[in-house]
């Protein structure tokens, strides 16, 4: 429970309706694509809660992909690389972040979106993740808001209905464009940072075959990020979900090892949040949790430790 008695405002207005963690905290319905989009596609990741319509959630996010989210019935602001900007019932680009984002939703949170793959922007696109990292785009690249798929956008459907038309719109744009996957590199050190971010990238580059360098432009123009700052995210993540309580706590002396002491999480941690894992532990923080959650569900099943549509570990009972 937070000291400051506002911050707790939005749990008695907040009605979760896909899903709660054992904490308490909402979650959003999030799955893995269709197979004729996995090439692209890392997730699919709808939220819906009711809220008062003045009640305001206030915290942010650190993203591992590059989203293409649509928002609707509430009304949001981010302080991205940019400044500080403000959306409402549109279509957005979210690039990868470096850091945590501070984000804000005033009224019911309802978005439906996507995550794609690593190198699966330039794939699709022909452009760097890199132009995105920290950053947010107005445009609806991928036809999300299509005349035949828009009206499904709203509260009258599930979310499952909106994952299934942003299948329908990449599948589409996907059609018309007959992209090649990926950089098969590029996915061996996404799942890389999954399983074991501690590693060597020197080791890794030497295992597939490339120099240093080779990996530092292959990895800053798919993740926006350099090499080192990936993996650091990558435990930084982790570390986050297992205080946020949706992390499998079976990974936790793991996770906690990665770090050589605790002065070193700590300065590890601040990092990427801007406060020490207790100052973070220390207040509820309903927005990012939705993000490690469906983070940690696709990194345990893309590792094989969870199968899909499985319970996963965090989920209250009753969800």
């Amino acid at each position: 429970m937070s000291d400051n008695p506002d911050e707790d405002l939005w749990r008695k207005h907040i009605v979760p309706l896909t899903g709660m963690s054992r904490d308490g905290m909402p979650l959003s319905e999030n799955r893995a694509p269709s197979p004729d989009l996995e090439p692209w596609v890392a997730r699919l990741v709808s939220a819906k809660m009711t809220n008062d319509p003045n009640a305001h959630v206030a915290c942010g996010m650190c993203n591992d992909l590059l989203y293409t989210r649509v928002i609707f019935n509430g009304r949001w602001t981010a302080m991205t690389a940019d400044g500080h900007d403000s959306f409402e019932h549109e279509v957005l680009q979210f690039g990868q972040q470096s850091k945590f984002m501070p984000l804000s939703c005033t009224g019911d949170i309802m978005s439906a979106g996507f995550g794609l793959r690593a190198g699966a922007f330039h794939a699709l696109t022909g452009r760097s993740a890199h132009e995105l990292t920290d950053r947010i785009e107005r445009t609806d690249i991928f036809g999300v808001l299509a005349d035949d798929i828009k009206d499904v956008f709203s509260d009258e459907y599930s979310p499952e209905d909106w994952n299934l038309a942003l299948e329908e719109a990449l599948r589409r744009y996907i059609d018309r464009h007959d992209p090649a996957p990926p950089n098969p590199v590029t996915s061996a050190f996404e799942l890389a940072a999954f399983a074991d971010p501690t590693q060597s990238l020197g080791d890794f580059a030497e295992q597939h075959n490339i120099s240093l360098r080779q990996l530092e432009r292959l990895v800053k123009r798919d993740f926006g990020l350099t090499p080192r700052t990936v993996m650091r995210r990558a435990r930084a993540l982790d570390m986050a979900a297992l205080i946020c309580g949706v992390a499998d706590e079976s990974e936790e002396e793991e996770i906690l090892l990665r770090y050589f002491d605790q002065s070193h999480l700590i300065r590890e941690f601040a990092s990427f949040f801007g406060v020490t894992p207790e100052k973070f532990r220390a207040r509820p923080r309903p927005l990012i949790t939705l993000t490690l959650e469906q983070r940690q569900a696709r990194r345990l099943e893309e590792l094989d430790r969870l199968k899909p549509g499985e319970k996963r570990p965090w989920f209250r009972s009753d969800y």
